[in-house]
């Protein structure tokens, strides 16, 4: 099964490389965060809270690409994931500050910046609209409505006042939430397979 590399886009638009947080270039961010194969190990690695075996993650890794339980994953399968961790990925990744990657033993343990790639997922598909514009298309459709029912616009003007006053707000909310669900499904670390962010 090759790997397979999305392409991502900040929420705002922004240059990707001049900011930093928790130490770590946005750059970096977004180059581990594009990778399939990194956000695998940021979920695992955020799931066991702790440091992980090479062979341990390389298992779950192939488990989470083939779609099997670990236990069903194949020798080559999981050498095919392995030699990629140790060669490429796990170096960057310490190159980056994200993990403490030691050879010798083989062992993988997420530093304190790792837990900062979270907020970096309120990025979106590049076939979505941005969460920052949909609030912005939200806040102009609400300041349309509303002068047109102050107005007296048809048919907005044969709102009730307290209907007209709650329709943005009820939008608001709505959207509020459905926000928040999409951003918990996206989550790394949460329990069971890594969300799915691919377009």
């Amino acid at each position: 099964m090759s790997e397979r590399h999305d392409y991502w886009y900040m929420a705002e638009g922004e240059t990707v490389a001049q900011t930093e947080t928790g130490g770590v270039e946005t750059g970096e961010v977004f180059q581990t965060l594009s990778n399939q194969r990194r956000r695998f190990v940021v979920h695992a690695l955020e799931q066991e809270q702790g440091a992980l075996e090479l062979r341990t993650l390389s298992t779950q890794v192939a488990a989470w690409e083939n779609d099997k339980e670990p236990a069903a994953v194949n020798s080559q399968e999981r050498r095919r994931v392995y030699n990629s961790l140790q060669q490429v990925h796990l170096p960057q990744m310490d190159d980056d500050g994200l993990v403490e990657y030691d050879k010798r033993s083989g062992t993988i343990e997420p530093t304190a910046d790792i837990a900062d790639l979270q907020l970096y997922l309120e990025v979106v598909r590049g076939n979505d609209i941005p969460w920052s514009t949909y609030y912005l298309l939200l806040g102009f459709f609400s300041m349309v409505f509303a002068g047109a029912a102050t107005s007296g616009v048809a048919p907005f003007a044969s709102l009730p006042v307290l209907v007209a006053a709650l329709i943005p707000g009820v939008l608001l909310t709505i959207s509020g939430l459905a926000h928040t669900y999409v951003s918990r499904k996206r989550q790394l670390g949460r329990d069971g397979p890594p969300p799915e962010l691919s377009s």
